[in-house]
């Protein structure tokens, strides 16, 4: 059961500490294009955080990140060891696998066909994609798949991990598939099957691949060192994965208790009918077989190589920042998101609808356990980011980005520690640090 934990769950090294207590003393020096850290003045919080992630006992080994406000870089942290092993120290171009925060950047794709006319979110998905109107899914909307009520978070199969890098074969299954629930009316995180369902009604549209999309219409005209599906290379940038010791079932449930705030009775049920073995929640990361959550196949440059937008992303903390900046501000002359996009599709939707899979009677408060707008999750008392107002999203082992269109934010954190604890501290304590520094 630990293991199972340790892999599934969503929710050491040599450290620089003295040269980030000299860049929160100082103020910050030069800025986030060379190769010298940057902390601004008014955001030493935010370097003092980073550095306790490494040296209060979080075990930080390696990690990145990145703060921009109004458009600009006022934090650009690195530190420790991109490879443990082989003493490879983490630098500024490191890269690193961020898993579930990939989801973001994969929203921001639809967002902009929907911005630009391309997309009705209120359209069937077979309007785009015909194909997947068989097995009774001609109704189901394209705002279900961004909101995980679509019913289809799990492939039947089965499939194996080579047809899973190859797209097509996952299509044809999830064209087969036919919902768990009437769509709409339950929610459940879909979490390898968004990437590929969204992904391909942007690929209908378009004739690119979500990858390739992002590259061409994100990354490019922002200059990000991101990727949904890594060059060959970029391979020897890639920090290496390292894991927490695994935990206990009782160590889980106390983890979920603090980071939700409810008590232990209604969390305790809820860990056993949500993640037990079987459970559609533990076959969603699956894919019908394609992905053993027991081996390494994430290590794998197969893995980095293939498109997965809901999980396989590699890139640096400041990349992470700039996208979700540039979703609500201006960066260096870039935005990519007007304001009546981000209201739009910052619209909490799962506080609508029961999470999928609970025992009868059992109320979770969409807010205490998966406040999903259309793509992104909301700041909650389990997440809340830089304040009320923000977006953004989480990956398995403890990366997160985020974006808040009052403070004009964009946010980016990434590290090679894998934790999956549900109260893993490090990305709140540095949230935390932010929201601080905004006052």
């Amino acid at each position: 059961m630990a293991e199972q934990f340790r892999r599934r769950t969503l929710l050491g090294g040599a450290v620089g500490a003295a040269a980030l207590t000299g860049l929160a003393a100082t103020g910050g020096i030069a800025s986030a294009g060379s190769d010298e850290q940057c902390v601004e003045e008014g955001w030493g919080k935010v370097a003092d955080a980073f550095r306790a992630n490494f040296t209060e006992g979080h075990g930080e080994v390696g990690a990145a990140c990145s703060v921009y406000v109004g458009g600009r870089p006022v934090v650009d942290l690195w530190d420790g060891l991109a490879d443990r092993e082989a003493n490879r120290p983490w630098r500024r171009n490191t890269i690193a696998q961020v898993a579930s925060t990939t989801k973001g950047a994969t929203a921001i794709c639809a967002h902009l066909l929907a911005q630009r006319g391309l997309l009705d979110l209120d359209a069937p998905v077979a309007r785009y994609w015909p194909e997947f109107a068989a097995g009774g899914k001609e109704n189901i909307l394209v705002r279900w798949l961004l909101s995980h009520q679509a019913g289809l978070p799990i492939v039947d199969g089965p499939l194996t991990f080579e047809e899973a890098c190859a797209w097509h074969p996952v299509i044809r299954a999830l064209e087969a598939q036919k919902p768990l629930w009437q769509p709409g009316t339950e929610h459940v995180y879909h979490a390898v099957t968004y990437g590929f369902l969204v992904g391909e009604v942007v690929r209908r549209i378009t004739g690119k691949s979500l990858g390739t999309f992002f590259a061409d219409e994100v990354a490019r005209p922002l200059g990000l060192s991101a990727w949904i599906g890594l060059p060959e290379r970029h391979e020897k940038r890639v920090a290496r994965l390292h894991y927490t010791a695994p935990f206990t079932l009782d160590e889980f449930i106390a983890g979920m208790i603090k980071a939700t705030g409810l008590d232990a009775e209604t969390v305790t049920t809820w860990v056993n009918a949500m993640w037990a073995p079987g459970s559609v929640q533990a076959r969603a990361g699956e894919l019908g077989g394609a992905l053993d959550n027991t081996s390494d196949y994430f290590t794998t440059r197969a893995w980095r190589a293939a498109e997965f937008p809901g999980g396989n992303m590699v890139a640096d903390a400041r990349s992470l920042a700039r996208m979700y900046a540039a979703t609500v501000s201006r960066v260096d002359g870039v935005r990519l998101l007007k304001p009546s996009t981000v209201r739009r599709m910052t619209e909490v939707q799962t506080d609508r609808t029961p999470m999928h899979g609970l025992p009868p009677g059992l109320n979770i408060p969409a807010d205490r356990s998966f406040y999903m707008s259309l793509g992104f999750m909301r700041a909650a008392p389990p997440m809340p980011m830089a304040g009320p107002a923000s977006f953004g999203h989480p990956g398995s082992g403890g990366s997160i980005a985020f974006a808040d269109p009052e403070a004009e934010v964009g946010f980016g954190y990434t590290t090679n520690l894998w934790n999956f604890r549900p109260d893993d501290p490090r990305a709140e304590n540095l949230a935390r640090a932010v929201r601080s520094c905004l006052g």
